[in-house]
Protein backbone atom coordinates (compact mmCIF):
# COMPACT_ATOMS: atom_id res chain seq x y z
CA UNK A 1 0.00 0.00 0.00
CA UNK A 2 1.47 3.33 -0.83
CA UNK A 3 1.03 6.61 0.28
CA UNK A 4 0.24 9.71 -1.80
CA UNK A 5 2.10 12.94 -1.38
CA UNK A 6 0.52 15.34 1.54
CA UNK A 7 -1.31 13.03 3.05
CA UNK A 8 -0.65 12.51 6.83
CA UNK A 9 0.36 9.79 8.75
CA UNK A 10 -2.78 9.84 10.77
CA UNK A 11 -4.71 9.75 7.40
CA UNK A 12 -2.64 6.56 6.60
CA UNK A 13 -3.60 4.57 9.80
CA UNK A 14 -6.81 5.72 9.23
CA UNK A 15 -7.25 4.56 6.01
CA UNK A 16 -5.19 1.49 7.16
CA UNK A 17 -7.52 0.75 10.00
CA UNK A 18 -10.60 1.23 7.75
CA UNK A 19 -9.11 -0.73 5.44
CA UNK A 20 -8.53 -3.99 7.78
CA UNK A 21 -12.22 -3.73 9.41
CA UNK A 22 -13.79 -3.57 5.70
CA UNK A 23 -11.56 -6.67 5.02
CA UNK A 24 -12.32 -8.35 8.13
CA UNK A 25 -16.26 -7.49 7.80
CA UNK A 26 -16.11 -9.07 4.28
CA UNK A 27 -13.82 -12.38 5.03
CA UNK A 28 -14.13 -12.67 8.27
CA UNK A 29 -10.61 -13.04 8.98
CA UNK A 30 -7.94 -10.22 8.12
CA UNK A 31 -5.25 -11.32 5.37
CA UNK A 32 -1.69 -11.58 6.30
CA UNK A 33 -0.97 -8.60 5.72
CA UNK A 34 -2.95 -6.43 7.92
CA UNK A 35 -1.02 -8.29 10.85
CA UNK A 36 2.15 -6.57 9.96
CA UNK A 37 0.62 -3.40 9.92
CA UNK A 38 -0.97 -3.48 13.82
CA UNK A 39 2.48 -3.16 15.16
CA UNK A 40 3.52 -0.02 13.24
CA UNK A 41 0.22 1.49 13.94
CA UNK A 42 0.63 0.61 17.60
CA UNK A 43 4.42 1.83 17.38
CA UNK A 44 2.94 5.07 16.02
CA UNK A 45 0.57 5.31 18.72
CA UNK A 46 3.39 5.06 22.04
CA UNK A 47 5.82 7.10 19.84
CA UNK A 48 3.09 10.21 20.17
CA UNK A 49 2.08 9.55 23.60
CA UNK A 50 6.03 9.24 24.69
CA UNK A 51 6.72 12.92 22.88
CA UNK A 52 3.21 14.08 24.75
CA UNK A 53 4.67 12.96 28.07
CA UNK A 54 8.07 14.19 26.97
CA UNK A 55 6.99 17.69 27.06
CA UNK A 56 4.87 17.43 29.90
CA UNK A 57 7.88 16.42 31.95
CA UNK A 58 9.89 19.19 30.27
CA UNK A 59 7.02 21.95 31.00
CA UNK A 60 6.99 20.67 34.76
CA UNK A 61 11.02 20.99 34.82
CA UNK A 62 10.77 24.18 33.69
CA UNK A 63 8.46 25.26 36.28
CA UNK A 64 10.41 24.00 39.16
CA UNK A 65 13.34 25.64 37.91
CA UNK A 66 11.41 28.65 37.85
CA UNK A 67 10.29 28.50 41.19
CA UNK A 68 13.79 27.65 42.10
CA UNK A 69 15.52 30.62 40.55
CA UNK A 70 12.95 32.97 42.42
CA UNK A 71 13.39 31.33 45.24
CA UNK A 72 17.25 31.82 45.44
CA UNK A 73 16.91 34.97 44.39
CA UNK A 74 14.81 35.92 47.60
CA UNK A 75 16.92 33.99 49.88
CA UNK A 76 20.31 35.34 48.15
CA UNK A 77 19.21 39.14 48.15
CA UNK A 78 16.34 39.86 49.84
CA UNK A 79 16.47 38.17 52.89
CA UNK A 80 20.12 39.15 53.97
CA UNK A 81 18.41 42.46 53.11
CA UNK A 82 15.92 42.34 55.22
CA UNK A 83 18.10 41.23 58.11
CA UNK A 84 20.80 43.87 57.48
CA UNK A 85 18.08 46.51 57.49
CA UNK A 86 16.45 44.79 60.81
CA UNK A 87 19.96 44.91 62.51
CA UNK A 88 20.77 48.42 61.68
CA UNK A 89 17.31 49.88 63.28
CA UNK A 90 17.96 47.66 66.37
CA UNK A 91 21.42 48.89 66.44
CA UNK A 92 20.28 52.60 66.38
CA UNK A 93 16.86 52.03 68.91
CA UNK A 94 19.88 50.35 71.18
CA UNK A 95 22.71 53.49 70.68
CA UNK A 96 19.74 56.34 71.33
CA UNK A 97 18.37 54.41 74.08
CA UNK A 98 21.36 53.99 75.93
CA UNK A 99 22.27 57.66 74.86
CA UNK A 100 19.34 59.26 75.90
CA UNK A 101 19.00 57.47 79.60
CA UNK A 102 23.05 58.94 79.73
CA UNK A 103 22.33 61.94 79.03
CA UNK A 104 19.71 62.21 81.35
CA UNK A 105 20.60 60.30 84.32
CA UNK A 106 23.49 61.83 87.05
CA UNK A 107 24.06 61.79 90.74
CA UNK A 108 25.46 64.37 92.60
CA UNK A 109 28.22 61.78 94.02
CA UNK A 110 29.47 60.86 91.32
CA UNK A 111 29.10 63.70 88.41
CA UNK A 112 32.07 62.84 86.21
CA UNK A 113 31.71 59.40 86.04
CA UNK A 114 28.36 60.43 84.60
CA UNK A 115 29.64 62.83 82.36
CA UNK A 116 32.75 60.44 80.95
CA UNK A 117 29.23 58.26 80.47
CA UNK A 118 27.14 60.60 78.12
CA UNK A 119 30.27 62.33 76.78
CA UNK A 120 31.28 58.84 75.08
CA UNK A 121 27.79 58.36 73.29
CA UNK A 122 27.35 62.00 71.81
CA UNK A 123 29.61 63.91 69.20
CA UNK A 124 29.56 66.91 66.83
CA UNK A 125 28.04 69.70 67.88
CA UNK A 126 25.60 68.39 70.62
CA UNK A 127 29.07 67.29 72.48
CA UNK A 128 30.40 70.42 72.56
CA UNK A 129 26.67 72.21 73.70
CA UNK A 130 26.45 68.75 76.54
CA UNK A 131 29.92 69.96 77.96
CA UNK A 132 29.02 73.17 78.57
CA UNK A 133 25.54 72.75 79.81
CA UNK A 134 26.80 70.45 81.74
CA UNK A 135 29.80 71.91 83.55
CA UNK A 136 27.76 75.54 83.76
CA UNK A 137 24.07 74.10 84.81
CA UNK A 138 24.20 70.29 86.10
CA UNK A 139 27.41 70.28 88.16
CA UNK A 140 26.39 73.09 90.34
CA UNK A 141 22.58 72.81 90.62
CA UNK A 142 22.54 68.58 91.59
CA UNK A 143 25.86 69.59 94.18
CA UNK A 144 23.83 72.27 95.83
CA UNK A 145 20.67 70.47 95.88
CA UNK A 146 22.46 66.86 96.19
CA UNK A 147 20.00 65.63 93.23
CA UNK A 148 20.01 62.00 91.43
CA UNK A 149 18.12 62.07 88.30
CA UNK A 150 17.48 58.79 86.68
CA UNK A 151 16.02 58.19 83.40
CA UNK A 152 15.07 54.74 82.00
CA UNK A 153 13.04 54.52 78.30
CA UNK A 154 9.94 53.06 78.45
CA UNK A 155 9.70 52.73 74.12
CA UNK A 156 11.69 54.22 71.08
CA UNK A 157 10.86 53.52 66.99
CA UNK A 158 12.96 54.51 64.55
CA UNK A 159 11.78 57.40 62.20
CA UNK A 160 14.43 57.51 59.66
CA UNK A 161 17.33 55.01 58.88
CA UNK A 162 19.95 55.86 56.15
CA UNK A 163 23.48 53.65 56.27
CA UNK A 164 25.29 56.50 58.43
CA UNK A 165 22.12 58.30 60.12
CA UNK A 166 19.22 57.73 62.09
CA UNK A 167 16.29 59.17 63.73
CA UNK A 168 15.12 57.49 66.60
CA UNK A 169 12.06 58.95 68.70
CA UNK A 170 12.33 58.13 72.36
CA UNK A 171 10.07 58.30 75.40
CA UNK A 172 11.73 58.52 78.56
CA UNK A 173 10.34 57.80 82.51
CA UNK A 174 12.28 60.50 84.55
CA UNK A 175 12.89 60.31 87.94
CA UNK A 176 14.67 63.16 90.36
CA UNK A 177 15.30 62.44 93.74
CA UNK A 178 16.90 64.98 96.37
CA UNK A 179 18.38 64.20 99.64
CA UNK A 180 16.51 67.59 101.17
CA UNK A 181 12.87 66.00 99.30
CA UNK A 182 11.24 63.63 100.75
CA UNK A 183 9.15 62.51 97.70
CA UNK A 184 11.18 62.24 94.30
CA UNK A 185 9.90 64.14 91.04
CA UNK A 186 8.65 61.95 88.03
CA UNK A 187 8.45 63.63 84.14
CA UNK A 188 7.73 61.95 81.10
CA UNK A 189 9.39 63.05 78.10
CA UNK A 190 9.84 62.14 74.26
CA UNK A 191 13.34 63.15 72.52
CA UNK A 192 13.58 63.43 68.80
CA UNK A 193 17.66 61.94 68.92
CA UNK A 194 19.25 62.26 65.54
CA UNK A 195 22.27 59.48 65.05
CA UNK A 196 25.36 59.71 63.20
CA UNK A 197 27.49 56.92 62.54
CA UNK A 198 31.70 57.39 63.55
CA UNK A 199 33.95 55.02 63.36
CA UNK A 200 30.64 52.37 62.78
CA UNK A 201 29.53 53.50 66.32
CA UNK A 202 25.83 55.01 66.22
CA UNK A 203 26.52 58.02 68.31
CA UNK A 204 24.06 61.20 69.40
CA UNK A 205 23.99 64.13 66.88
CA UNK A 206 21.08 66.34 68.06
CA UNK A 207 19.28 65.96 71.02
CA UNK A 208 15.43 67.66 70.27
CA UNK A 209 12.91 67.26 73.53
CA UNK A 210 9.30 67.49 72.07
CA UNK A 211 7.09 69.99 72.86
Amino acid sequence: MSVENGSSPDDTEISTESAENSIADEGGQPPAGSARLRPLAAVRRCGRWRLERWRSVVATIVVIAAVGVAAGVYLVQYRPDQQVGDAAARGAIQAASDGAAAVLSYSYDHLNRDFDNARSRITGDFLAYYNKFADDAIAPTAQQGQLTATAKVIRAAVSELHPDSAVVLVFVDQTTASVKKKDPEKTQSAVVVTLRKVNGSWLIAKFDPVA
